[in-house]
C-alpha cells in the first residue's frame, strides 16, 4: 500500500471509529428505553442487565454501520476539500476516483464483514436474548409489586405489602391477602405480620413464606342462605404458613408477547431458505382448507350438475318463490339469508387469516434479503458521502452532518414504508427489500458522476446568477442614494 493511500485510509478511520461509537451508543439507548419496562423490578444484577442488552444490541450494527460510512465518507473528503489535499492530489495529476479507490476497498472489507456478521453472529445473540427473556418471564414474572398498593395481577387474589425490602426485594412486612370468591364461595383473607418471596419447585407458581399471623375463612360452599348466615367466621392463628400462587397464565402471557416461537430471526441466509420452503408448503395446505369449506357451500348445486349429463333444457328452478305461501316464503328468505351471512362471516374471517400468512412469510423473505442488502448499503452510502464530501469541501460536525442526517432519513423512512406495504401484500418482498437500494443507487451513481467533473452542486452564488435576470424583471431598479 502506498503512503498515500495509508494517509486516506487512517484519516477515514479516525471519524470513522468515533462516529460508530457514538451512533452505537444513542441505538443502544433507544433499546434500553424500550426494554426499560421489563427488566425493572425482576431482582436483575447489573450483570445480567449489561448482558441482555449487548445481546439485543448487537442487532443495530446492521443499520449503525451504513450511516457512520456514509457521515465518515462526507467527513473525510469534506476534510480534504476544505485543507486543500483534495485539490493538491488532483494538481499532481492523481483523479478523484483514485483518491477514492482505497477507501472503497476498505468500505467493500466492511461491507463483507457486516454480511457475516448480519449472517452468523446477530441470529446467535438474538437466540441468546430471547432465551435470556424467556427465562426472566418464566422465572421473575411481571408483577409490579408497589408498597402500599393493592394488586390484582395475580389471577383470584387482591395483595397488599406495606414494605417491601431486601436485596432483591424479597422481604415484606404488612401483608394483606384476600381470595376474590363469589359470595356463594367460600371467603379467605390472610394477615401476616412479616413475610418473604421463595423460589418454588414448579416455575408456575410464586411461593410465599408468612410469619406471625391470621387465616380468616367463611367456609359457605355449597349451603342454603340461611345456613349461611349462622355460619361463624373461623379465625386460624399461624407461626408460620406456605402459601403458593398460580401464576401460569401471567408466565404465559409474558412469553407470548415475547414471541419466543418466532426463530426465523436466529437463523443464517441458508437456514432462512429451508425455512420459507416449508413455510410455503404450510401455507398451501392452510388455504386450502380455509378455500375448500367455502368452496363446497358456494358451489353445492354447480357440483350437483357437474355430476351428471344435462342440456339447458333438463335445468329447472326448484320452485319459484312467488308461488310459496307468505310463511314459506318468509323461511326461504331467512334461510337463504342466514346462509350469506354465514358466508360473509367465514369469508372475512378466512381473508384476516390469509392477511396474517402472507405477513408472516413477507416478514421471513424482508428479513432474509436484508442480510444482503444492507452490505450493499454500505457501498452506495461511501459513494455518496465521498462524492458530496468533495463538492461540499466543508469537514467538521456542521452542515456534512446535517446532508447525511437528511439522506439517511430519506433511506429510513423508505425503508420503513416499503417494509409495511410488502407486510399488507402490496409489494413482492423480494423486490421491497431492495427498493431503498434502488432509489439511492442512480442517485449516487449521479452524485458521483458530478464530483468526477467538478461541478459547482453547492455553489450559491452559481443560483444567484441563474435567477438573477428574473429578479431583476420583477424588481423595481433602486435610486443612487445621492439623488434622493
Amino acid at each position: 500500500m502506498k503512503k498515500l493511500d495509508q494517509y486516506i485510509v487512517k484519516t477515514f478511520f479516525g471519524p470513522f471509529l468515533f462516529i460508530f461509537s457514538v451512533l452505537f451508543f444513542i441505538f443502544i439507548v433507544n433499546i434500553i428505553w424500550t426494554q426499560m419496562s421489563q427488566l425493572t423490578g425482576k431482582g436483575l444484577s447489573y450483570g445480567e442487565i449489561l448482558k441482555l442488552l449487548f445481546y439485543l444490541g448487537m442487532s443495530v450494527v446492521s443499520m449503525v454501520l451504513p450511516l457512520t460510512i456514509l457521515l465518515s465518507s462526507i467527513m473525510t473528503f469534506g476534510d480534504f476539500g476544505e485543507r486543500y489535499e483534495l485539490a493538491a492530489m488532483k494538481a499532481a495529476g492523481i483523479s478523484l476516483l483514485r483518491v477514492m479507490m482505497p477507501l472503497m476497498i476498505t468500505v467493500g472489507f466492511l461491507a463483507g464483514i457486516l454480511f457475516l456478521f448480519s449472517n452468523n453472529i446477530i441470529p446467535d445473540f438474538q437466540r441468546k436474548a430471547k432465551n435470556m427473556l424467556f427465562n426472566i418471564v418464566s422465572s421473575k414474572p411481571a408483577i409490579n409489586f408497589t408498597p402500599g398498593v393493592f394488586i390484582d395481577q395475580i389471577s383470584g387474589y387482591s395483595v397488599k405489602f406495606d414494605k417491601i425490602y431486601g436485596e432483591n426485594g424479597e422481604k415484606l412486612e404488612g401483608v394483606f391477602l384476600h381470595k376474590n370468591a363469589s359470595p356463594y364461595d367460600d371467603q379467605q383473607t390472610i394477615i401476616a405480620k412479616k413475610g418473604k418471596f421463595a423460589p418454588a419447585v414448579d416455575r408456575n407458581y410464586l411461593k410465599l413464606i408468612l410469619y406471625d399471623g391470621y387465616v380468616y375463612e367463611d367456609k359457605i360452599s355449597g349451603k342454603p342462605f340461611e345456613e349461611r348466615k349462622k355460619q361463624p367466621n373461623q379465625s386460624v392463628k399461624f407461626d408460620s404458613l406456605v402459601y403458593h400462587f398460580d401464576i401460569s397464565e401471567l408466565i404465559e402471557k409474558g412469553i407470548e408477547q415475547e414471541k419466543i416461537t418466532d426463530d426465523y430471526r436466529f437463523q443464517t441466509y441458508m437456514e432462512v431458505n429451508t425455512t420459507l420452503e416449508k413455510n410455503r408448503k404450510t401455507n398451501v395446505t392452510s388455504v386450502g382448507a380455509m378455500v375448500s369449506p367455502v368452496i363446497t357451500q358456494t358451489n353445492n348445486y354447480v357440483q350437483y350438475i357437474d355430476k351428471i349429463k344435462t342440456t339447458e333444457k333438463n335445468i329447472k328452478e326448484p320452485y319459484k318463490i312467488d308461488t310459496l305461501k307468505k310463511d314459506k316464503k318468509l323461511e326461504v328468505l331467512w334461510g337463504a339469508y342466514n346462509k350469506i351471512e354465514a358466508l360473509k362471516d367465514s369469508a372475512a374471517s378466512n381473508e384476516n387469516s390469509i392477511k396474517d400468512t402472507i405477513k408472516q412469510h413477507n416478514k421471513i423473505v424482508m428479513y432474509q434479503q436484508r442480510i444482503i442488502s444492507y452490505s450493499f448499503t454500505c457501498l452506495i452510502f461511501f459513494l455518496i458521502g465521498a462524492s458530496l464530501g468533495s463538492i461540499i469541501r466543508k469537514g467538521g460536525m456542521g452542515l456534512p452532518v446535517i446532508i447525511a442526517i437528511v439522506i439517511f432519513i430519506i433511506f429510513y423512512v423508505l425503508n420503513l414504508t416499503v417494509e409495511n406495504m410488502s407486510w399488507k401484500g402490496k409489494i413482492n418482498p423480494y423486490i421491497a427489500a431492495w427498493i431503498p437500494n434502488m432509489v439511492l443507487f442512480p442517485f449516487s451513481v449521479w452524485i458521483t458522476y458530478k464530483a468526477l467533473t467538478d461541478s459547482q452542486l453547492f455553489d450559491i452564488e452559481k443560483y444567484k446568477a441563474l435567477f438573477k435576470p428574473l429578479i431583476e424583471k420583477f424588481s423595481k431598479p433602486k435610486e443612487h442614494q445621492r439623488y434622493q
